[in-house]
Parts: structure tokens; C-alpha cells; sequence
């Protein structure tokens, strides 16, 4: 494997964050720069997370990209990845009226998602009752992806250094989870999910389609930072949203998506795009 030099890294993470907000697309990096390893491409995630930070930019949590197995054949992927969430991409869908402007994003995707709020710092080796000890409230939220390489072909090392796919995170209303964690452990692996778009269904889902449930795309999470010399482990007060629940469909201004649940405590969203 040829090793991918720092100025590489460097020009890579510079074409990267020239991209935020454009709405434009690039020929993918790994056609260019042989060594985009998916470890090379974690080192250019935090050369853009400092550089979004000189400019005002606080990272409030990770998204996980890829827990849906049932979509890896599709993106050319085997597993999950992993990248920032800021405080410039989230979103309360309450504080918005419940609409987002797809403005400057490249062929959007809506995703519907489980997201996680750490109250306590997890670890490597929790059983599901721990790290759901970590967590003091659960909520529903849409990540809206994008792809800077058109027609969504790329490999996994492109995906991670570009910015994870991750667009922008709509957060629902807020569910405490204190004082109940056996009914919580079963909702998290067995609920369902439907998505309709102007009030057609689109999709089914299922809570094991990220990787068996949430919290195991959490452990997922936790595994994969433990390995990646440089990465930053997670802390309380982080956010985690876990993965799509169904397939990631297209996203169109003046579209109108809901989603409603089955088998667990949590309302359904909905989010109109301009």
C-alpha cells in the first residue's frame, strides 16, 4: 500500500473545506492521490475539524455513516464510518417550523435517524445496559447527507474525508430515558419505521438494520475511535446520531417527509425542504 505523504493529506483537506456550502462536486480524491487509505482519510478529518474551528465552528457530536448493512453493496462500502457533527449543521426542527433549505448541499439525501445524547462519558467493552447509562435522552432527527462526487460513487476513504456525507443534522423533540432502561433496551432493537414524502410511503425500517440496534452502532463507534491513532474519544454532552434506518432517498425543495414509529416511545417527524 503506498502511504499517502502529509502534503497530500494536507491539499486533500484543503479541497475538502473549499467545498462547504458550494453545492459543487469534485472527481473523487482516491482517483487522484493513490494512498487515501480509510486511516489516511481519518487524518484528514481532523485537519478539517481545526480548520472549521479557526473559523468559528464547535463540534457538538459524531455522526456514524454506513450501520445500515443493507445498503453496503449499494455505496461500495463494508462498513461504518464516522466524522463530525457541528454546530453550524444541527438543527432544532422545532426552532425551523419544521423546514430546511437545501441550499449549497450536493445531491442531498434525507435519512431518518435514532440520535443519542451522552450525559456520561462511554467506554470500550460497556454491555448495552451501561452505555445506555451514558445516555441521558433519546431523540429522532433526519440527517441530510450530500455527495461532492457525483452520482453518489465513491469508496469509503472518500466518504470519510468528505466530511462524512454529513450535511446537516434536523433534531426532533427530546425523549428522557431516566427510570425505565429495561423497556428501553427492547425498543432500541426492536422498533420500526415508516417515511412517506407528500404523504406517500416511501420506506420501511428497523431498529437492526443499524448494525442489530442504536446502541450497537454506539459500540461501533466507540471500537473504531479506540483504533484510529489521533481521533478525539467521546465526551459527555455529545450527541451521536446513529445511522439511516431505511435507504438514504433523494431530497427535492418543496418536498414534505414524515416518518412515524412503531414499538417505541417516540413521536414521528416531519421536514419540509425549500
Amino acid at each position: 500500500m503506498v502511504d499517502l505523504a502529509l502534503s497530500q493529506t494536507q491539499q486533500i483537506a484543503d479541497e475538502a473545506f473549499a467545498l462547504l456550502g458550494s453545492q459543487r462536486q469534485i472527481p473523487v480524491f482516491s482517483s487522484r492521490h493513490r494512498g487515501l487509505t480509510v486511516a489516511a482519510a481519518y487524518d484528514v478529518v481532523e485537519i478539517i475539524r481545526q480548520k472549521r474551528a479557526a473559523r468559528g465552528e464547535t463540534p457538538v457530536g459524531r455522526k456514524i455513516g454506513f450501520t445500515n448493512t443493507t445498503l453496503w453493496d449499494r455505496y461500495g462500502v463494508s462498513g461504518p464510518i464516522w466524522n463530525y457533527i457541528y454546530d453550524s449543521t444541527l438543527h432544532d426542527l422545532a426552532a425551523t417550523g419544521a423546514a430546511f433549505a437545501l441550499a449549497g448541499l450536493a445531491e442531498p439525501r434525507i435519512e431518518p435517524e435514532i440520535v443519542l445524547h451522552l450525559s456520561h462519558t462511554p467506554h470500550v467493552g460497556m454491555d448495552d445496559a451501561a452505555l445506555l447509562g451514558c445516555i441521558d435522552w433519546i431523540a429522532h432527527g433526519f440527517e441530510i447527507v450530500q455527495s461532492v462526487f457525483p452520482a453518489w460513487k465513491f469508496t469509503a476513504a472518500d466518504a470519510i474525508a468528505a466530511f462524512g456525507l454529513h450535511g446537516a443534522l434536523l433534531l426532533g423533540d427530546r425523549q428522557a430515558i431516566a427510570g425505565d432502561s429495561p423497556r428501553w433496551l427492547q425498543a432500541l432493537t426492536s422498533f420500526a419505521i415508516d417515511l412517506a414524502c407528500n404523504g406517500q410511503a416511501i420506506a420501511k425500517g428497523h431498529a437492526r438494520n443499524v448494525l442489530g440496534g442504536p446502541l450497537q452502532a454506539l459500540r461501533f463507534l466507540l471500537q473504531e475511535l479506540a483504533r484510529t491513532p489521533g481521533s478525539r474519544p467521546l465526551q459527555a454532552g455529545e450527541i451521536i446520531t446513529t445511522g439511516t434506518l431505511t435507504d438514504a432517498m433523494p431530497a427535492h425543495a418543496g418536498d414534505c417527509w414524515t416518518t412515524r414509529f412503531s414499538g417505541i416511545d417516540l413521536p414521528g417527524g416531519q421536514v419540509t425542504f425549500t
